[in-house]
């Protein structure tokens, strides 16, 4: 059977993040990819210029018509904007009893715009992260979902256990925005941790790091990985999007998801 994922998020023109990020990796990793519209988003690599949010019934019917008809064995949710939206997509995944939920709690965009309303965190913890079967927050998003400051390792795994107590299984605490010169991802599954370390890529060509390795979280488990291993395989393909990034634009230009189909034929 052919394996299938849906992506819940916001569009980004730019093609670096968002949905058409999602849908690239997807493609990367032989899922068939889908996607429900969160957000119309107004963008490129220097910034978000304007976003118009998809009314909360309209997001929800587009979850509907995919699930109802094609199915999906993975599911992961990215920008959502505002609470209303959030209960909308939880009633919906609640209905069709989705099972491997990755949720990345999208807060900001790379130029600092914000991307969930202030007031939105609260509904995601209660409505959202008890759905979720892993959650993969950055360093600035840990702090805000957990209330404790995440500066270095230490501070990651505390906010990792405070997190899990809401409600997800697995717990992936990005290490990107920590100093170092690893960047060491920390996934906790209510027991121990485990890290995944990558060698530090100095490049200011990062646009939808977050979008493309919750997404390849997603196709692992659309493929039937168990979640360490979904975590593992979406680290080294993310790591090599990094590496061989795209230079385009001004500002922060996209990863190369597509890489490995690349240097296959180089």
């Amino acid at each position: 059977m052919t394996a299938r994922a849906l992506t819940i998020a916001g569009s980004d023109p730019g093609g670096g993040a968002g949905a058409q990020a999602d849908l690239k990796t997807f493609s990367a990793f032989r899922v068939y990819g889908m996607s429900a519209l969160t957000a119309v988003t107004v963008q490129n690599t220097l910034g978000v210029r304007g976003v118009m949010a998809v009314p909360p019934q309209v997001v929800a019917e587009q979850i509907d018509a995919v699930l109802e008809d094609i199915g999906a064995g993975a599911v992961k949710t990215g920008m959502l904007g505002s609470a209303p939206v959030i209960k909308a997509i939880a009633s919906r995944l609640k209905a069709h009893r989705v099972k491997n939920l990755v949720v990345d709690p999208v807060m900001y965009a790379k130029s600092g715009h914000a991307l969930l309303a202030p007031a939105a965190a609260g509904t995601l913890i209660r409505e959202l992260l008890p759905l979720a079967l892993l959650v993969t927050p950055n360093a600035p998003e840990a702090e805000r979902l957990s209330g404790l400051k995440v500066r270095d390792l230490a501070g990651a795994k505390k906010a990792a256990r405070a997190i899990r107590a809401m409600g997800p299984r697995y717990v992936l605490v990005k290490g990107g925005h920590l100093p170092g010169p690893v960047c060491e991802d920390l996934l906790y599954d209510g027991r121990g941790f485990t890290a995944f370390r990558s060698p530090r890529v100095h490049t200011r060509n990062t646009h939808g790091t977050g979008c493309t390795l919750s997404a390849a979280i997603a196709s692992g488990l659309a493929l039937g990985l168990p979640p360490r291993q979904a975590v593992a395989e979406a680290v080294a393909y993310v790591a090599g999007a990094i590496r061989h990034a795209l230079p385009l634009g001004g500002g922060h230009g996209p990863l190369n998801h597509h890489w490995r189909t690349h240097a296959e034929t180089a």
